[in-house]
């Protein structure tokens, strides 16, 4: 009897690690056949840096998360205007770009004193869109990307592929200073050979990488 049971026990023990495994399987499979978008996932992280960093400025076209503590009708996630302004209740038209979250909060704080009581306010960036550089020519996926802290010109490079047609030690960053275009080389090659590392450049808004 002692030999049947536990033979009866090691069956329900090996039909138990197969359905286990079975469905670990599956979950496999669809995280494969279903995985975060890049574009989303860049997104997200740009938001995660932009909150962890206290000293990140708001820019046209941020989107911004507006809580106002038990007011509803106030709270509501905007994008920030081309002209670098949101409209709010109450308040109509604040200035946010170049104003860090919690500054803007404090500014919309100020504001509605006037009409309500010990206003709680807080604000989340909650999308990045003014800290971009863009991509152009022999990439697989030319465009605009969102410009995270620190970013180099070998990150920025390596969010997508070149084409076959690529000059890879031909790359450069186009950049506007003081209202003149600059250009920046920038050798692929010798870069990822650890060669060359005055080229790897820290990106600023608005720069275009150029792979020719």
């Amino acid at each position: 009897m002692k030999i049947k049971g536990l033979s009866f026990f090691i069956a329900v023990l090996l039909l138990s690690l197969q359905v286990h495994a079975r469905e670990t399987q599956d979950q496999i499979t669809k995280t494969a056949q279903d995985p975060k978008p890049d574009s989303e996932l860049t997104r997200s992280t740009s938001a995660i840096s932009a909150t962890a960093d206290q000293g990140y400025r708001i820019g046209p076209q941020d989107i911004v998360q507006i809580d106002v503590w038990k007011e509803p009708e106030i709270t509501r996630t905007i994008p920030v205007r081309p002209d670098g302004k949101i409209s709010l209740p109450l308040l109509n038209d604040v200035q946010a770009a170049g104003l860090t979250a919690m500054e803007l909060g404090s500014s919309i704080r100020e504001g509605l004193t006037k009409f309500l009581t010990n206003p709680q306010v807080t604000v989340t960036v909650t999308q990045i869109n003014s800290m971009r550089v863009f991509l152009t020519g022999e990439v697989t996926r030319p465009g605009a990307i969102p410009l995270l802290p620190n970013m180099t010109v070998l990150q920025a490079v390596s969010t997508g592929g070149f084409t076959q047609f690529a000059r890879l030690k031909s790359i450069y960053v186009l950049r506007v200073e003081n209202g003149r275009q600059v250009k920046y080389p920038f050798n692929y090659k010798d870069v990822v050979k650890g060669k060359r590392s005055e080229e790897n450049i820290l990106l600023k808004p608005g720069d275009v990488i150029v792979v020719p």
